[in-house]
């Protein structure tokens, strides 16, 4: 097999997977379970298999060309360093909440449906992330989030149903300014191949266009990654879904389709300016303070954990902003980061749900005692998210911090040391309320959670302990590669032009 072949692959397996469980999960027993769970694994191997590809990649970049035809007559997709960081992300996370689904689901009555749905899911963000091309990019897009709208009402509660309508709502507006914003570049330069927009783009000036599309697109992607102002639908969407959705919607839907197609577009497409870098620095910062602000009020664990995402994307987009080599390695170890111990804090969320029936943090307390394992992994996220060593929260925002220094922008930078602070203040309320105190006597007959739902959730504490040593100089090309290429901002053209044609 030619190594470009690998690419489509990551569309594929899902689909099929998709396809698969929806014409046979009600007929063979445990099918769904278990084609699930092995696609989610081949994922993840072609997804670490992509950077060994990558290091052998004199271009660092492969293309498929779909059918043969190649770009810009041909639909094209693109494996470079961010795509195949976002990839190892992605299905690192889709495989342990797929894992721990098989036993979180079966509260639920029907489980080929959900496993269709998520297979889905990750099919429309795999196609986001390895597509070269703008429209396709949106279709992907949309599948994915037609899939979350379902799964975010799968309970059929009627505080679910409300949820769903509220993103759904939100989602298609955000999707309505992606799409207008595609129509008025495809109508200038004629082509929806991402890499020929760019030097299209880049040859022929338009006054007008690129700052009403960039106003478009930065409108569509801040409400798909629910930066502030754009975050109303998400506190609802995130806590009434079923826990292992909320870990993929905090985890990874909300990086592939708002952040990393902003940074895919804005970097590499259009060109990012001075006065955009600026914009993102400030709606990061204000998403860290206002999203730390709004969790300290809340009593409900998923909800907690759904204002403290939009207060984490912050220093996402804040490290971006910068657009410095530190703000942006910064920007996207968070991002990295974000994605584990976030996902790992709504599976622990799930796991208390599960075994006490409650998200409330007043009626709960003392949960150390009788689940150990979701109580030490919680603190480990907790410990991670807030900034503290020697977790890997702590080394990606010391990284931006001191990013925003080197730029001389005290004031950001005191705002994520301001966010950090706070955040460890909430977490700390969520760890004395849940896990401390004296067990009361509803709580002392509940166990701790199924081995699969620890075991997904012990591989999460592990990484969230491990994944400061991608900082070694061994381990670094993971986040550099992904670095360079947005760095190399519309050099992206030139790059996969040339490995289209090789």
């Amino acid at each position: 097999m030619k190594d470009v072949n690998i690419i489509p692959l990551f569309v594929i397996i899902p689909l099929l997977t998709a396809f698969l469980i929806a014409l046979l999960g009600k007929t063979i027993k445990n099918f769904s379970e278990k084609i699930i769970v092995a696609s989610s694994s081949l994922l993840l191997a072609f997804s670490l298999y992509s950077q060994i590809l990558l290091r052998h990649t004199p271009l660092k970049t492969l293309v498929y060309n779909v059918g043969g035809w190649l770009p810009p007559f041909g639909i094209s997709m693109v494996l470079d360093g961010l795509s195949s960081f976002m990839l190892i992300v992605v299905n690192l996370i889709a495989f342990f909440v797929a894992v721990y689904s098989l036993s979180y689901m079966e509260k639920y009555t029907d489980k080929p449906k959900f496993f269709t749905l998520f297979a889905l899911m990750v099919s429309g963000l795999n196609g986001v992330i390895v597509t070269g091309d703008i429209f396709n990019l949106f279709v992907f897009l949309e599948i994915a989030s037609i899939a979350s709208y379902a799964l975010v009402a799968f309970g059929t509660q009627a505080e679910e149903l409300e949820a769903s309508f509220k993103y759904t709502i939100m989602g298609t507006v955000a999707s309505s300014f992606i799409f207008l914003g595609i129509v008025f570049l495809y109508g200038f330069a004629s082509t929806l191949n991402m890499a020929h927009m760019a030097s299209v783009l880049n040859s022929k000036l338009s006054i007008w266009l690129l700052p009403f599309v960039s106003v478009l697109f930065l409108a569509g992607f801040s409400l798909k990654a629910a930066m502030v102002p754009f975050h109303g639908w998400l506190p609802d969407a995130h806590s009434s879904a079923p826990a292992s959705i909320s870990a993929m919607l905090s985890g990874v839907l909300i990086k592939t389709l708002g952040i990393y197609a902003m940074m895919r577009i804005f970097f590499n497409v259009l060109g990012i300016t001075q006065a955009q870098l600026s914009i993102l620095m400030f709606l990061g910062s204000l998403s860290i303070i206002t999203g730390a602000i709004l969790a300290f009020s809340q009593w409900d664990f998923k909800r907690l954990l759904a204002y403290s995402t939009i207060s984490q994307v912050g220093y996402i987009v804040l490290g971006l902003g910068l657009g410095t080599p530190l703000g942006i390695f910064g920007a996207l170890f968070h991002l990295f980061n974000h994605s584990v111990f976030k996902s790992l804090l709504f599976l622990n969320s799930g796991a208390v749900d599960y075994a006490a029936s409650t998200r409330d943090l007043r009626e709960t307390g003392g949960l150390n005692k009788v689940m150990p394992v979701t109580t030490k992994t919680n603190f480990i996220a907790s410990m991670s998210i807030s900034g503290i060593p020697p977790f890997s929260g702590f080394f990606s925002k010391l990284i931006i911090i001191f990013a925003c220094i080197q730029k001389g922008h005290i004031g950001y930078g005191l705002c994520a040391v301001i966010g950090s602070i706070l955040t460890l203040i909430y977490f700390m309320k969520l760890q004395k309320f849940v896990f401390l105190g004296e067990l009361k006597d509803k709580f002392k007959q509940i166990a701790e959670v199924p081995y699969l739902m620890r075991f997904s959730m012990i591989c999460l504490a592990a990484i969230c302990i491990l994944a400061g040593f991608l900082l070694l100089p061994a381990l670094r090309p993971f986040l550099d590669r992904a670095s360079d290429v947005l760095l190399g901002g519309t050099n992206y053209a030139a790059a996969v032009m040339g490995a289209a044609l090789r």
